[in-house]
Parts: C-alpha cells; sequence; structure tokens
C-alpha cells in the first residue's frame, strides 16, 4: 500500500504541544498507522494493539501534565489506565479546555477499553480482533491527533481536519483480489517486484507459480520462470519447489516486500 509520512509538517501543527510529547506522541502515531498498513496483508492485529496502547499512555500523561503541571514518570506504569483517565474528569472547569480534561479522556478509556477487551494487543484474547475494530482505533486516534492540532493551533475543527488530509496519510491497495484472482495496481513494478508482494499478501505466503504466472499476466511461462521464479530463488528471496510449483516467500523476501509497501 502506498502511504507517506509528512513527519515535518505534523511537527510544525504540534509545535505548541510540549516538547516533552511532541515527539512521542508524533513518533507513536506514524508507528501506528504504519503497522495499520502491515495488517491488511499480515493481519497482525496484535502490532496495532500494541501501538494504540502506548499512544493512549503518552496521551494520558500528556494530558496530565496539561491539567496538574505535572506527569506520572515514563519509567512508571499505570496499573489502572482506566481509573487513571477518568480522574481528569473530575477535574474542575477552571483546570483547563473541556476538551482536555474531558472529551479526550474518555476517547482514550474507549480505545484502551476495545484495545483491551478484544483481545488486540494480548497474547491468547478470548475474542479475536477484526478490522473493523483496528478500524474504529485507528479512527479515534485521528480524532484525537486532529482535536490537538485544533487546540494548539487556535483553529476550527474543519481546518485542523484539512491539515490532517494534507498530510498525505494515505491507505490505497496495492493488490486487487476479484473473483479468486490477484492483480497488482501499483504502477512501477517490475515482475519480480509483482511476485514478491504478491506472495506476501497470501495468508500463508505461498502460490503456485501457475497462480503467479496468471496473476501477473507474463506472457511466456517459460521466460516467466527462468527469468523471474529462478532468479528470485536464486537470490534467496523465495524458494521454488520444482516438484510441485509451490513458490514460498523466504524471511529475505518478506523483509523486501516490506520496503516496497512500507517506503515512505
Amino acid at each position: 500500500m502506498n502511504i507517506s509520512f509528512n513527519k515535518e509538517k505534523l511537527e510544525n501543527s504540534l509545535s505548541k504541544v510540549n516538547s516533552d510529547f511532541r515527539e512521542k506522541i508524533i513518533d507513536t502515531y506514524i508507528e501506528l498507522k504504519k503497522r495499520y498498513v502491515r495488517s491488511f496483508y499480515s493481519q497482525e492485529f496484535d502490532t496495532v494493539g500494541l501501538s494504540s496502547g502506548k499512544f493512549c499512555e503518552i496521551l494520558f500523561r500528556f494530558l496530565e501534565n496539561e491539567i496538574f503541571g505535572s506527569y506520572t514518570p515514563f519509567d512508571k506504569h499505570i496499573s489502572n489506565f482506566p481509573a487513571a483517565v477518568n480522574n481528569l474528569s473530575q477535574t474542575p472547569a477552571s483546570q483547563g479546555n473541556e476538551s482536555i480534561r474531558v472529551i479526550v479522556p474518555r476517547a482514550l478509556i474507549f480505545i484502551y477499553t476495545l484495545r483491551n477487551k478484544r483481545g488486540i494487543g494480548h497474547v491468547g484474547g478470548g475474542i479475536v480482533a477484526n478490522s473493523t475494530d483496528i478500524s474504529t482505533i485507528i479512527k479515534s486516534i485521528d480524532w484525537i491527533v486532529c482535536e490537538l492540532i485544533r487546540l494548539y493551533h487556535n483553529l476550527s475543527l474543519e481546518e485542523a481536519q484539512l491539515i490532517i488530509d494534507s498530510l498525505n496519510i494515505k491507505i490505497l491497495p496495492d493488490i486487487w483480489n476479484v473473483n479468486g484472482t490477484r492483480r497488482v495496481i501499483r504502477e512501477g513494478l517490475n515482475y519480480s517486484q509483482k511476485v514478491i508482494i504478491l506472495l506476501y499478501n497470501e495468508n500463508n505466503n505461498k502460490a503456485n507459480i501457475k497462480e503467479l504466472l496468471e496473476w501477473t499476466e507474463y506472457s511466456s511461462p517459460s521466460i516467466f520462470k527462468s527469468k523471474v521464479i529462478m532468479k528470485l530463488h536464486k537470490e534467496k528471496l523465495i524458494e521454488f519447489t520444482k516438484s510441485n510449483g509451490e513458490v514460498h516467500i523466504s524471511p529475505i523476501g518478506i523483509n523486501y516486500a516490506e520496503t516496497i509497501l512500507y517506503r515512505e
């Protein structure tokens, strides 16, 4: 998927946020968005859960500092996160903006609760997280970042949203699954790169050479095998089994696929 993160623009948009937190908020937000993109291919929702939990804990400390002038040290564990966040909303109006005291804290509790109750970011959770849960978390965190931009630059919600939209954080499909057939729709990839991301996209990271030939629409089966498949095999990006035609992506191939898919 094509993604681009304009960190400099985020830093400018959040320049009035306390420097102790600004870098952590931005880095964790970008990490979260990248892991969200990766989950479309790998179904590894746990990594999104880990980043969302980290984001919530950073934001909690930021809100603490805004309201009370001090915050829980980053190396200190927050034993009861919902209760700690809920305490923020109990502060009087004189302590600060209502969004900082009430609305954003409630959003954090919602995100944190959804993450925990759905087993996102936890091994052996009783309920399996799905893309709807993950998307809800992402949208909620997008809103929080938008709200920070709005508040710390004195913008309207619409103006803040325009900044978020202009950051070019886009998620566009690289592979189109249609009637059991795969089509690589990202432009500018050679056939070897197409094979790599097609294999990366498969749940078990493997496909048959005949499927790859069909999916890439290569014109010659013999040349496809010799010039694409065997070349990737020799480079140890894939493992090709001649007896049954199976093609598996290697750990090196997975790393290469991710450099293609997640490059900025």
